[in-house]
């Protein structure tokens, strides 16, 4: 089983929020998606789409879409759309906040013996949450959660829940939500 190896980083918000992934290259789009909302820590709870070049893969919507124009993301693999180390995709979730997430395939490598896979091999920072109002909302929950004496202060603290911390990563806890959600194992 060849494994990709790919970098996926949150675009147009400083200092980073990426992810390093190691997962089956016969992954599908569909699977993908699952995967990522695991690892970049969303929820689900909105649309989201690939793009490949000017190509659209996701959930066709037959009240927004022509037919053909989507093409559906479950019998697309990342082999396919990532061809080649150096090749890229542009992941995008919520189409209102429009969260564009760059997708590189850094290598393929060997599949580890007795490694689970998809699994997070690194990264940084915590996801915005769900609904913050993109990447100019998100700076402003940002500023107003690093001042204390900010009228909203409060107000945004509880919106975001106490668990929020933007720096936080934890490698361990994404790599045990990834393992309970069997439909994306796949074994060495």
């Amino acid at each position: 089983m060849a494994i990709y190896r790919v970098h996926v980083s949150l675009l147009a918000i400083e200092p980073l929020i990426w992810r390093r992934i190691e997962l089956s290259s016969q992954t599908t789009l569909r699977q993908f998606h699952r995967a990522l909302q695991i690892v970049m820590g969303w929820e689900n709870y909105h649309m989201h789409e690939f793009l490949v070049g000017k190509q659209r893969y996701g959930v066709p919507d037959s009240t927004y879409d022509e037919p053909g124009e989507v093409i559906v993301e479950g019998k697309i693999h990342l082999s396919d759309v990532l061809p080649a180390p150096g090749a890229q995709i542009l992941y995008i979730y919520d189409f209102g906040d429009y969260w564009q997430h760059l997708v590189t395939l850094e290598e393929v490598v060997p599949a580890e013996p007795g490694a689970e896979y998809p699994r997070v091999v690194s990264g940084a920072r915590s996801c915005p949450p769900e609904d913050c109002g993109g990447t100019g909302g998100y700076a402003n929950l940002l500023d107003i959660l690093m001042d204390p004496k900010h009228e909203d202060h409060q107000h945004m603290r509880d919106w975001a829940g106490e668990k929020f911390l933007a720096e936080a990563f934890s490698l361990n806890a994404i790599n045990l939500r990834l393992r309970r959600n069997r439909s994306l194992a796949a074994k060495s």
